[in-house]
């Protein structure tokens, strides 16, 4: 096993092992139901950014950023969140801190719904003062592990839901221990396909889950879990072959 974890290198051991690429997960810290732990969204894509830094040559992996945008979540105790503004400097203050330091490729591993619109605010506004660099973000592992696996994977909802399914299953592939399915419940919101309204969480459910968080498995979760690693194992390397820009077709 590579020692991936950035807060247990040193100066040495660092300069040593002559990283290219840095792996930054983006949570969050909010309920998501009684079932999960408030730190779910940030020790998944923590996780998930391990797992891939295993696999691939020349990365090493942030602590993860343990607070996100939650305020639309904070009728539950106990949500600590950042405003969209601050998510925005904080991610920018973060690719800028790896640039200085020689760093050229950046994947942002996000956790948390809340996050993608400034994540991308920050991201778009980096690779322009740095167009060079070779930055890309995962900004809704839930959604890619369901396009991955197979359709029948899930019972409900396609695995979707705020502590529902998906997310409890991969819950229980992480940290089984901080999870108490005796506790597990969720409503299943009526949601148009095609035209986002807008929403206070509460207006989704009467708790902290939305989904059907019963219907989760730790092997379901390892699936999740799997795909999701193998596929961005095929896009670092190819990536990595095309210098972290597009391939254009003639």
């Amino acid at each position: 096993m590579k020692n991936v974890r950035l807060e247990e290198h040193n100066e040495h051991s660092f300069k040593e092992a002559k990283f290219d690429k840095l792996f930054l997960p983006i949570g969050s810290c909010e309920s998501h139901g009684e079932h999960l732990p408030y730190g779910c969204d940030s020790l998944v894509c923590h996780q998930i950014a391990l797992d891939l830094a295993q696999r691939v040559n020349g990365a090493v992996v942030a602590p993860p950023l343990w607070f996100g945008m939650s305020q639309h979540y904070r009728h539950q105790p106990m949500c600590l969140s950042l405003s969209d503004d601050t998510v925005i400097r904080a991610v920018g203050d973060l690719l800028d801190s790896a640039a200085f330091w020689g760093i050229r490729k950046i994947l942002v591993v996000n956790g948390h719904d809340g996050n993608i619109a400034p994540i991308e605010i920050a991201a778009r506004a980096f690779k322009v003062r740095h167009p060079d660099f070779g930055l890309a973000v995962l900004d809704a592992w839930w959604v890619t592990a369901g396009n991955l696996l197979p359709k029948d994977t899930f019972e409900v909802w396609d695995g979707l839901g705020h502590g529902g399914e998906g997310e409890t299953s991969i819950g229980l592939s992480i940290f089984p221990q901080l999870c108490d399915m005796s506790r597990a419940k969720g409503d299943l919101p009526e949601m148009d396909p095609n035209v986002k309204l807008i929403w206070n969480f509460q207006e989704l459910t009467r708790f902290g889950a939305s989904g059907d968080p019963t219907k989760a498995t730790a092997e379901k979760g390892d699936k999740m879990r799997s795909a999701l690693v193998d596929y961005l194992v095929g896009f670092i390397e190819r990536m990595d072959a095309q210098s972290w820009r597009y391939n254009i077709k003639k």
